[in-house]
């Protein structure tokens, strides 16, 4: 790989990844569910919610693939279903409806697991994108091991948010926050309507047609 093809690769990653795993957006949950907890907790749980939903998504990272062959579905198929999902997941942000990020935690239950680590951080969205990143039939191992690589910083820049919670929530306010996720609705739009378009050469591969 190329040293502009590896930029490009590592930015269209963070951008794809940071969005659906929308740190913003797990603030603005995180500082509600969190506001009568002692700082020292909340610390606390801001790292259980970061461990819980990054392992998730390594998960997905390492198995999500084998489980697809497993059941006989294409990858370029749910690359496709991905794609779309993200760009509905990209309108939602855009417009405030049906986002993800919502839900009051279960009595008795761990906020940092629920509502926090899933579905907030690992999302349906995040899952789908780890998978999409590193399909084993587009891309080499060492873009894989890049992909994990991306994947660590954006949780490392998540755990660091939900640490400052408060202060970062009081320096950019409600507005600041909703603004903040409508422009990243919009970049993971059109990263899921690149990643359909990317699909289509193997689609036309499956289909018996010349691409």
């Amino acid at each position: 790989m190329g040293h502009e093809n590896l930029i490009e690769a590592v930015l269209r990653d963070f951008l794809m990844l940071f969005v659906t795993i929308d740190p913003i957006g797990t603030l603005s949950l995180f500082v509600p569910l969190t506001v009568n907890v002692p700082p020292a907790d909340r610390s606390r749980v801001a790292l259980r919610a970061v461990f819980c939903g990054g392992g998730v998504l390594i998960g997905f990272m390492l198995f999500g693939q084998f489980v697809l062959n497993g059941l006989g579905v294409h990858l370029v198929a749910f690359e496709v279903a991905g794609g779309i999902i993200l760009f509905l997941f990209g309108l939602q942000m855009i417009f405030g409806t049906g986002v993800g990020h919502t839900g009051a935690p279960e009595p008795g239950r761990d906020i940092a697991i629920f509502p926090i680590g899933i579905p907030s951080i690992a999302g349906p969205g995040a899952m789908m994108a780890v998978v999409v990143l590193t399909d084993n039939d587009r891309f080499s191992v060492p873009e894989q091991i890049e992909t994990a690589v991306v994947l660590l910083v954006v949780l490392a820049i998540t755990l660091t948010i939900l640490l400052q919670a408060n202060r970062i929530h009081r320096l950019i306010g409600d507005t600041g926050a909703v603004v903040l996720v409508r422009v990243m609705g919009v970049i993971l739009a059109a990263l899921a309507v690149n990643e359909i378009i990317e699909s289509i050469p193997e689609i036309m591969k499956i289909v018996g047609a010349p691409a």
